[in-house]
């Protein structure tokens, strides 16, 4: 039998090699499931074969980083990034924001796939309990959609605005209450989460929240026009799609106004817009982003395994 000996938060533990814990952390780094256990099998032959029946996580890690150069040098990238944002010892809390249509909802669940974040849930999702708590008499915006919000303004805008921004932010501004108190909820009991949708907006999450290293937001975008048109003829012919594609459609030019005011937001703020074109692209981007701030040296524990 090989141990494996790590350390989590100070304490020192010893636990049975296992190829297959060993290969669902090689599908983190999208070595697909028969050749991430095949390749544990060799990791497994090979320790064998020089006689090791005790291993450090460094030195397992060490022995895994060299048989993925061998395969593919950008898969052992991707696993030393996954290794750094997992030991990382705060919990992480990604936002992810854009317009209807870009893709937030599925690249957070392939996000939270990578990075084994079980704990996800859409801004859409908040509005609908806060929509349970707040009347629509008080709080009409809400209980609109963040492209026609507009329509339910109580005091119009002066003509030099866009009354679609303003219904939107005022839509945005409601909302990002709730995903406040997700955000200090999971900060408080230490719980990594994802939040995307169309309510993520930079500048409109507290300044203090947003200040940790582990809070990171990222804005996704199209900016091709058909393209974007095209996600919704996608989505919609999709057995679990509930809303009638004609409404997007008719609410195109608004659904579209709402991202160029994301984007300006994000470039103000200095959050990272990625084009959402695709998928792995957008999701390697994001890690190596996360990377570089939550899994930097402050936040790793170095022996954890």
């Amino acid at each position: 039998m090989i141990l494996v000996e790590g350390t989590v938060n100070g304490k020192k533990y010893t636990e049975p090699f296992s190829k297959g814990v060993l290969s669902r952390s090689l599908t983190r780094a999208e070595v697909g499931p028969n050749r991430a256990y095949a390749m544990a099998a060799i990791i497994e032959s090979k320790l064998k074969e020089n006689n090791i029946t005790k291993i450090s996580v460094d030195e397992l890690v060490e022995y895994i980083v060299t048989e993925l150069k061998k395969e593919n040098p950008l898969i052992a990238e991707k696993y030393i990034n996954w290794r750094r944002i997992r030991q990382s010892q705060e919990p992480l809390i990604i936002l992810i924001g854009g317009a209807s249509g870009v893709g937030t909802s599925s690249i957070a669940f392939e996000i939270a796939n990578r990075l084994g974040i079980k704990n996800m849930v859409s801004t859409d999702m908040i509005r609908e309990v806060m929509r349970k708590i707040v009347s629509k008499e008080l709080s009409p915006v809400i209980h609109e959609s963040s492209y026609t919000a507009c329509s339910v303004l109580r005091v119009p805008p002066p003509p030099e605005y866009d009354a679609i921004i303003v219904g939107y932010k005022s839509h945005v501004e409601t909302v990002s209450v709730g995903v406040e108190a997700v955000i200090e909820r999971a900060l408080k009991e230490g719980i990594s989460i994802i939040i995307e949708g169309v309510h993520i907006v930079p500048g409109f999450i507290r300044e203090d929240l947003m200040e940790k290293d582990n809070v990171v937001m990222f804005t996704l975008s199209l900016s091709n026009e058909k393209m974007h048109k095209g996600r919704f003829y996608s989505r919609c012919r999709q057995t679990w799609a509930r809303r009638p594609l004609q409404r997007y459609l008719e609410h195109f030019n608004a659904i579209r106004k709402t991202q160029n005011y994301i984007v300006s937001q994000a470039k103000t703020y200095d959050v990272p817009v990625i084009e959402n074109i695709d998928v792995i692209t957008t999701i390697d981007s994001i890690i190596k982003y996360i990377t570089k701030t939550y899994g930097g040296e402050k936040n790793v524990g170095k022996q954890e395994s």
